[in-house]
């Protein structure tokens, strides 16, 4: 079942990688702008695959009872 976050990360992921390779192609170019996209494509890929796997984490795992336990 695809959840709105798992479509969120996976639009992040892809849009950052597009940002990587456009950074990395004009890397010889020695311009801010290509660095910025550099640093903002792999935060952005990073937030993508987080948000991706925490929301995939979070689907297949059964909830957690805290008040389960014994008292002591």
């Amino acid at each position: 079942m695809l959840t709105a976050f798992i479509i969120l990360g996976v639009l992040a992921a892809t849009v950052g990688l597009a940002l990587l390779v456009t950074a990395i192609r004009h890397q010889s170019e020695q311009q801010p702008r290509y660095a910025a996209m550099l640093i903002g494509g792999m935060m952005m890929t990073a937030f993508g695959i987080v948000i991706a796997g925490f929301a995939i984490a979070y689907q297949r795992t059964a909830p957690l009872d805290l008040n389960a336990g014994a008292a002591r």
